[in-house]
């Protein structure tokens, strides 16, 4: 009788093995689902960097108890999500709003994009969670070794995975905090893993109390290093001018204001002469073989007269079904214009994925194939300093700009002194994008040891020094012209140098050490306790 009765399965039982995530309480991943979206108040415009240590290392906190990789996995998956869809839930403007997308269905896709972004997380939480049981490790070992390396590597495999999409990037919530002294040295996801391992302290002490010790260090250590200048003022300095025309998305490309357009921008550059004036990205809504025959030849004598460099965001029209996002720059003595074709394109609106063009057509938005640019190519002479500009999106990718800045190591190209993103995020709308796209330059002129200017269509319009500190901007939606004196600076920074490949060679390193050290512990000897 007793036998047959430990045969027997409860309901409740037999339920628990139809749903392998039931012995974990919902309530415990609802808590992983809304830190992931406390989560965003870390970024711009909010700045409360420490939440994005404290919410992680709750999810540590609650993953270290788990020895299932499902439910670790889940439980990151639901704190991906939730970081995900609060982070970038702005694109439900630009599918709605301006797209003409059902409200429904552009939630539903937001939502699947951070269905598909929080795997990253989830891979993270269950991947430790599957090295831990395998390496018979314990919690403080899993804690400081390999839930901050899983952590940055996943972290790293977002910024690239199906071309990358990292934008909100854990790092990114440290681009003001004492962290930020890191990022010449290991770039965002450097600080993604110092972060983790900072989670990773909080989350053992209850039990390791000497494990805050180890959190403070690494604060200390990067106030430390903000001190140290990685790169040196090049040259004079030049004058620029930013232009913020302030063109409402749903005019820009409307046939009638066209003409209207072309006239604004090419009475703000004309309007004063400066060592280099910059249009936002396709400040020109025409493809270049579009133009009136007389319009860059208005602006090239305007060049050559007031001693002016002109940056100018235009699509580029190269034949039949050949057009590229470009900047064209034109110079007072050059004998041609200067031109950067973007290289890293945005999924959807810049190139149509495999079998996705049914969902681009749905949206009323001029979308479609660009060509893709060279990965390295010279920057903008502009006097004796060097402009190295990226488009829009390019710069949430500092490896391809660290890439272009190596690249003069070998004489093929200039070592650029000064970078210039032009920008058009009307898109999102007054959104949180327009603060964090801010945040995100801001990592890339820390990361490089160089001032960062933007020159948006609607904002946020600024001067950004090596430091990433924003000493100039325009307030957002109004029409203005930002001008200042910018000094370029020379140098390679650690992170110019060698990329990502510092922290992913790092977080390899963790890994190696903690199956060197589950090694180690199966090989210490045990002492039998002597029988009488």
């Amino acid at each position: 009788m007793a036998a047959s009765n430990q045969n027997r399965r409860s309901p409740t039982d037999r339920v628990k093995i139809r749903l392998p995530f039931a012995s974990t309480s919902p309530l415990t991943y609802l808590a992983a689902l809304l830190a992931g979206a406390v989560n965003v108040l870390a970024f711009a415009p909010f700045g409360w960097w420490p939440l994005q240590i404290l919410t992680l290392a709750l999810v540590f906190r609650l993953v270290q108890s788990e020895s299932s990789f499902k439910r670790s996995a889940f439980l990151g998956w639901m704190y991906g999500l939730g970081w995900s869809v609060t982070g970038v839930h702005w694109l439900y403007i630009s599918m709605h709003h301006y797209g003409g997308l059902p409200s429904w269905m552009a939630a539903l896709a937001v939502i699947l994009l951070g269905v598909v972004l929080g795997a990253f997380a989830a891979l993270a939480m269950g991947g430790s969670t599957w090295l831990k049981q395998r390496l018979v490790l314990q919690p403080a070992a899993a804690m400081l070794l390999l839930f901050p390396a899983c952590w940055a590597l996943a972290e790293w495999s977002r910024g690239w995975v199906l071309t990358g999409f990292p934008w909100v990037s854990s790092g990114y919530a440290h681009t003001t905090g004492p962290l930020a002294g890191f990022a010449p040295v290991v770039g965002v996801y450097g600080l993604a893993w110092l972060a983790a391992l900072i989670a990773g302290c909080l989350a053992l002490l209850p039990t390791h109390k000497s494990s805050l010790a180890l959190a403070l260090l690494l604060l200390a250590g990067g106030f430390g290093l903000k001190s140290i200048d990685w790169t040196a003022p090049h040259s004079q300095p030049v004058s620029v001018r930013l232009l913020q025309g302030n063109v409402p998305q749903e005019m820009k490309f409307a046939p009638g204001r066209i003409e209207e357009t072309l006239s604004l921008y090419h009475d703000m550059i004309s309007g004063a002469p400066a060592d280099l004036i910059a249009t936002p990205e396709t400040a020109i809504p025409l493809l270049s073989s579009q133009l009136p025959p007389d319009y860059l030849q208005s602006l090239s004598a305007f060049a050559v007269k007031s001693n002016s460099h002109i940056a100018l965001g235009i699509p580029v029209h190269d034949g039949p079904r050949q057009y590229a996002n470009s900047m064209i720059g034109l110079a007072p003595a050059a004998t041609k214009p200067y031109r950067y074709d973007k290289h890293h394109l945005v999924p959807f609106g810049e190139f149509i994925p495999l079998g996705a063009r049914w969902f681009v057509e749905m949206m009323n938005i001029p979308l479609g194939d660009f060509s893709r640019g060279d990965v390295i190519q010279a920057p903008f002479a502009v006097r004796d300093q060097w402009v190295l500009p990226n488009i829009c999106y390019e710069d949430l990718f500092g490896e391809e700009i660290a890439a272009q800045l190596r690249a003069s190591r070998d004489g093929s190209v200039p070592q650029a002194t000064i970078l210039l993103n032009l920008s058009n995020i009307a898109w999102f709308g007054d959104s949180v994008a327009l603060p964090q796209h801010l945040q995100i330059s801001q990592m890339r002129a820390i990361e490089t040891g160089r001032p960062m200017l933007r020159a948006t269509n609607t904002g946020v319009t600024a001067v950004i020094n090596p430091k990433g500190e924003v000493i100039a901007q325009l307030p957002p939606f109004e029409r203005g012209t930002l001008s200042a004196t910018i000094q370029g600076f020379r140098g390679l920074t650690p992170y110019s140098l060698y990329g990502n490949t510092l922290v992913v060679s790092a977080a390899l390193l963790m890994l190696f050490a903690a199956w060197i050290f589950s090694r180690s512990q199966r090989n210490i000897p045990h002492t039998l306790p002597k029988t009488r």
